[in-house]
């Protein structure tokens, strides 16, 4: 996985006044937890997580030793079941974190009926467990999904180039260029520069905490899901 951006962890010291408020009420795991999946919202809002968790789950089943068409074929057949029954009611709500319910769900979905004998077909060696490598493609695929937030944002605005500069600034990377660089290339001041980088970040930060609160059940878990997600990237 690619290293983390310092936004990220800098969050996790960051106070209340300083996180910006989310609309809880409407976020997607939410929303399938109060209707136990039954309403058009509720399907709606599991497609769209069912979009997003395929990768870290396809990752969990190659790791587990099938090869790349079966892993496909499991995992679309793992979200068709889960879109198609909807029983969502084993999920307590103060622990339903969807990442922890997913990896549950699918280490009983048809696991058994892979061989040992198909470990051929799997990821290149990694000492890292299924489960590990599951955590680091949701830790990932939440990050990219971020930055793909972000740079809609900037393109919108006309902006793509600005985004371009500050997303080598965010990894803080030997290498990156500096304020006065960007400022140079863009014909800014390199106070321009470095207010528009801090609405950047701020921007980050709270795209961010979106992401991380459309997979839990309550607000507590925000903060919770964040840490984790830190000690994830840093392992």
């Amino acid at each position: 996985m690619s290293a983390a951006p310092d936004d990220v962890t800098s969050l996790s010291a960051a106070g209340p006044e300083s996180r910006g408020g989310i609309a809880f009420t409407t976020t997607q795991w939410s929303v399938v937890l109060e209707a136990q999946g039954e309403s058009a919202a509720a399907q709606e809002a599991l497609e769209k997580l069912c979009r997003v968790y395929w990768r870290p789950i396809y990752s969990f089943v190659r790791r587990r030793g099938a090869g790349p068409e079966e892993a496909q074929d499991l995992t679309q057949g793992f979200f068709a079941l889960l879109l198609e029954r909807r029983d969502l009611r084993t999920v307590r709500k103060e622990k339903g974190r969807l990442r922890s319910y997913l990896l549950s769900a699918v280490k009983h979905f048809s696991l058994e009926q892979l061989r040992a004998e198909e470990s051929g077909g799997m990821e290149p060696t990694d000492p890292l467990t299924a489960e590990r490598i599951y955590e680091r493609r949701w830790a990932s695929t939440l990050l990219d999904r971020v930055l793909s937030r972000l740079e809609d944002k900037y393109r919108t605005r006309g902006n793509a180039a600005l985004f371009a500069s500050f997303n080598q600034l965010l990894a803080d990377e030997p290498g990156a260029p500096s304020h006065a660089d960007i400022a140079a290339q863009l014909g800014m001041t390199e106070n321009a520069v470095s207010q528009a980088f801090h609405r950047f970040r701020q921007s980050y930060q709270s795209l961010l905490r979106e992401e991380i609160a459309h997979t839990v059940a309550t607000p507590g878990d925000i903060e919770n899901e964040l840490r984790y997600l830190i000690a994830v990237i840093r392992a």
